[in-house]
């Protein structure tokens, strides 16, 4: 009974093995025990085939890997027997560059500080030849002539030779008998729209050179000559010409900047300071009306003036005639006086007194205007720099304080108002001041004959 209860079971597990097998495999369908048993024990000799292939490969490979391993631990051996070599070798060549150097060093001796002295000079001469107003005329090689010597002078594997420690002299020689020079000569200028087109250049020292009247820069870039994109004032450019236009021996003057050579700093700050035409547009609307309010004041101001002293004139005048003439005030104030002379002091005293008020407005006209420009024109710039102000804070709300040159030109800006107000207001307030004494010595005068006839009615009674 256990046998038959054995074989099911056998039975059933060899169909798992069976069907457990690649799908490839042809299927074969088992009937009898003995043919599950000769499945099972030809399924079991391909098995151990298989492993068998399996293990003779890999004892071919790992024969294989043996050799390999044992070639590359031959190739190692080899390469550190070399190393060992070369470290010797180098441990050899650096003693005898030891020794070397101390016999190189001691056959410098002094020469070494010498050396340094040299390599200073050439660097510290190559920085200044390629910003020199002389690179346009003797050309940049010399720069790149000291930059090579610089470079080989800090190496120490090559000493400079004779020949290039006299051109090092040479260069310093020429450049510090140029310092001295006035020396024409023709080469090419660039223009201010950026064309080039040769010029007779006139050089002044290492300072400044001039064309054509003009002042000019040294394009280091470039290696040229280049016109100033603004020229300074007149009283400048009209001493450049005449240098360019002096002959050998002449001696002319010339505004020479000392700060040189690339045009200086006080040409530079002379060339960014606004001209006054400049300066007015700074005050924009309100420096105009300013302006323009200011013109017609002082113009004004001097027609009354020479309209007070013509007055002035005919009164004196008339204070020496005993004809009353009536082209003028004081001739028509003594013919009321000898009009009404008979009539008594009091009716006398209040017709002349008439008669002086009658001319004091066509002498006052206009002297109150002059009074009130001169109030008004330093608060109109006031108020202009103001509202700069208010515009220079506002910048500074929307850009920050980063940069101190936005705030200084809007305060700067401001400031134009204020100023030119002022310029209104001093000349208007002594014109007024003129005016009005003019005018009050006019009346003066027709007071006093006005009361010389009262005296002379008084008298005659």
């Amino acid at each position: 009974m256990k046998n038959l209860y054995i074989i099911p079971a056998l039975l059933i597990s060899l169909s798992g093995l069976v069907f457990a097998q690649d799908d490839a495999e042809e299927i074969v369908e088992i009937s009898t025990v003995e043919a599950l048993l000769a499945l099972v024990k030809e399924g079991k000799t391909k098995e151990q085939a298989a492993n068998t292939e399996r293990e003779n490969k890999f004892v071919a490979n790992k024969n294989k890997q043996a050799s390999i391993l044992a070639a590359e631990k031959r190739e190692l051996a080899r390469q550190e027997k070399i190393a060992d070599t070369l470290e010797a070798e180098y441990k050899k060549n650096e003693e005898i560059l030891r020794v070397k150097e101390e016999a190189y060093n001691k056959e410098l001796g002094s020469l070494v500080e010498l050396f340094g002295h040299l390599q200073s000079s050439a660097g510290e001469a190559a920085v200044q030849f390629s910003g020199s107003l002389t690179g346009a005329q003797y050309g940049q090689e010399r720069v790149k002539f000291l930059n090579e010597l610089t470079g080989k002078m800090s190496e120490t594997t090559e000493l400079p030779t004779i020949r290039e420690i006299e051109g090092l002299w040479y260069e310093l020689q020429r450049e510090m008998i140029a310092s001295g020079q006035v020396v024409s000569f023709t080469t090419n200028v660039i223009d201010v729209d950026g064309e080039t087109s040769e010029c007779k250049v006139t050089r002044v020292g290492l300072f400044n050179a001039v064309c054509d009247g003009k002042y000019l820069e040294y394009a280091t870039s470039k290696g040229q000559y280049a016109f100033l994109p603004r020229q300074p004032a007149g009283r400048f450019t009209k001493t450049a010409s005449k240098v360019g236009d002096a002959s050998v021996g002449d001696q002319v003057k010339f505004g020479v900047d000392p700060t040189g050579p690339t045009g200086g700093s006080l040409l530079a700050n002379l060339i960014q300071t606004p001209s006054l035409m400049e300066r007015a547009q700074q005050g924009r609307e309100v420096g105009y009306a300013i302006i323009a309010v200011g013109i017609i004041a002082v113009l004004f101001a001097f027609y009354k003036l020479y309209s007070l002293y013509m007055i002035g004139t005919a009164v004196r005048k008339q204070a020496n005639q005993d004809a009353a003439d009536s082209s003028n005030p004081l001739g028509r104030v003594l013919k009321v006086g000898k009009d009404n002379f008979d009539k008594d002091i009091d009716t006398l005293e209040l017709k002349l007194a008439e008669a002086i008020m009658a001319e004091r407005p066509a002498i006052d006209s206009g002297i109150g205007f002059i009074k009130i420009i001169s109030v008004i024109a330093p608060l109109a710039g006031l108020l202009g720099t103001v509202t700069g102000m208010i515009v220079t804070f506002q910048m500074i709300t929307l850009y920050g304080t980063g940069d101190p040159k936005l705030m200084a030109g809007g305060i700067s800006q401001a400031l134009v108002t204020t100023v030119l107000g002022l310029l209104v207001a001093i000349p208007t307030s002594l014109l007024h001041s003129f005016t009005q004494s003019s005018a009050r010595g006019i009346i003066s005068i027709l007071e006093e004959q006005s009361t010389g006839i009262l005296a002379e009615r008084a008298e005659s009674k």
